[in-house]
Parts: C-alpha cells; structure tokens; sequence
C-alpha cells in the first residue's frame, strides 16, 4: 500500500478503533438477552472509538483541526485542515449484531476532501483514496464505478429516514418514482459504506437525505476517485451539506433526474 503520511496514519487509526469495536461487537450478541440492553454499552464502545480516532490523529497532527461525531469540533492551530471522523457509521447495525457497520476518517483541507478511508472491520475491507491517487481496497485493488448504462439493470442504495423526520414523504417519492425504473433498491444502514460500495461498482448509485458531513466527507471522495460523480440532490447544493446524490458516470444523469422528480 503506498500513500502519504496522512493516509497511512488515517489508516493506522481505523484499524486501531476497528480492533476495539470488532471486540465490542462480540459482546453485543451477548447483551441482546439482557434486562437492560445493549444501547448503553454500544454507546460507550461508539465513544472510545473515536478517542482512539483522536488520540492517534491528533498524536501525530496536533495542529489539525477536528470534527467528531461524538466529540463535537475544535479548530487547530492549522485553520487549513481538519479530520472528520464518524467512528461507528452504522450504530442500529451494530446495535443489533449485524456486521454491516464502518469506521470513516477523512482529511479536509481548504473545504476540500482530499483523503478518505472507510474501514470495514468484521469483513477486513479498507476502502481508501487520495485525490489525484485513485480508490482503492486493502493494499492492491483499483476500484472503479459500475460500467451498467442501464436504469433496468441498475441497483441504488439508500437510507429511509426514521422516527417522524421531516424528509420521509420526500423519499417515499423517490422510491415511487425509482423503483419502477430500476431492478431494485437497498437499505444496509451504513452511508459511508453506501458510497465505499459505489465506489467499488456494488451499487450504481446512491442518494439520502438529513446526513451529516461525518457520515460522507471519506466516501464522497471515493466514489470522486472511483471515476464516479458526487453532487447534493438539489442544484447548486453543497453534498456535505448533508444532501447527497451519488452515481457511474453512465447513469448519474438519469438518476439524478429520477430522484429530483
């Protein structure tokens, strides 16, 4: 694997909180036939993943700046770089013992993501890319957006809102308007790994609502670096933002227009 400092640092650390987690998630099936349930536990082995996140970037980046998840943002000393990490993307999942969950770093650097990693522990797969560097899989696999040029044959990823959010009747409108159209769509629970598997020609595309930057900034730049095409769902809009429409570059334009109705 070769990369910069900053990635294999990034990478250093995902493993390192991976570790933790994969040990945490053993526990969790353990907890499921408990009185009081695994929310709290899950919650305290969400937090210590990202203290391991921090201590390991911030050890070898003091003057990085940060926004965490759990821990909230501080500006560093450098007012031109910052981490944003989600340490645990995919918590329900975890929560109820199904290995679909991941652990995404990436580094900003003048508004722009410029390194990403989205660690999958209980399958061992790192999703990594550098700008300008391409997307890769652990130490030696090229990843590129699906070449499918079909809607019918297409396969998109997303993620239902739950409790009373504002943007369900909004997505129950893209399903309408996208399932006819495609041969089918899936919910995993894991936005990061949503984009990772765009990234790797698993989905053709993928589009969510209500996010936020820590649940997209690393897989954004994947799917960039994967030959695929990232934009927000409405024109002009910011994905980190947290409104996000992602794709191949073959069917990215039909796509979108399906979703924007």
């Amino acid at each position: 694997m070769q990369g910069s400092a900053n990635l294999n640092l990034m990478i250093k650390a995902a493993r390192k909180a991976g570790r933790s987690l994969v040990k945490d998630f053993r526990e969790v099936e353990n907890l499921q036939v408990s009185t009081k349930g695994p929310g709290d536990f899950v919650s305290r082995a969400d937090r210590e993943a990202e203290r391991i996140i921090k201590e390991e970037l911030l050890g070898g980046r003091p003057t990085y700046g940060w926004l965490g998840e759990e821990t909230g943002g501080a500006d560093g000393a450098d007012p031109t770089r910052r981490w944003i990490v989600d340490p645990l993307d995919g918590t329900t999942n975890f929560l109820h013992g199904m290995p679909h969950w991941s652990v995404s770093i990436a580094l900003e650097h003048k508004g722009e993501i410029v390194s990403g990693v989205v660690f999958d522990p209980a399958k061992d797969e790192m999703f990594w890319a550098e700008k300008g560097a391409g997307c890769w899989l652990n130490d030696n696999r090229r990843l590129r957006v699906s070449g499918r040029r079909t809607m019918s044959e297409a396969v998109f990823a997303t993620g239902v809102p739950f409790g009373a959010k504002a943007t369900l009747p909004a997505m129950l409108q893209d399903l309408a308007r996208l399932m006819p159209a495609c041969a089918g769509v899936r919910r995993w629970g894991s936005a990061a790994l949503d984009l990772a598997y765009v990234a790797a020609g698993r989905y053709e595309g993928y589009w969510e609502r209500e996010l936020n930057a820590w649940d997209i900034a690393a897989g954004i730049l994947l799917v960039r670096e994967a030959g695929g095409m990232v934009s927000g769902i409405r024109d002009g809009a910011d994905p980190l933002d947290g409104s996000i429409i992602a794709g191949n570059d073959g069917l990215f334009d039909a796509f979108r227009g399906v979703v924007r109705g």
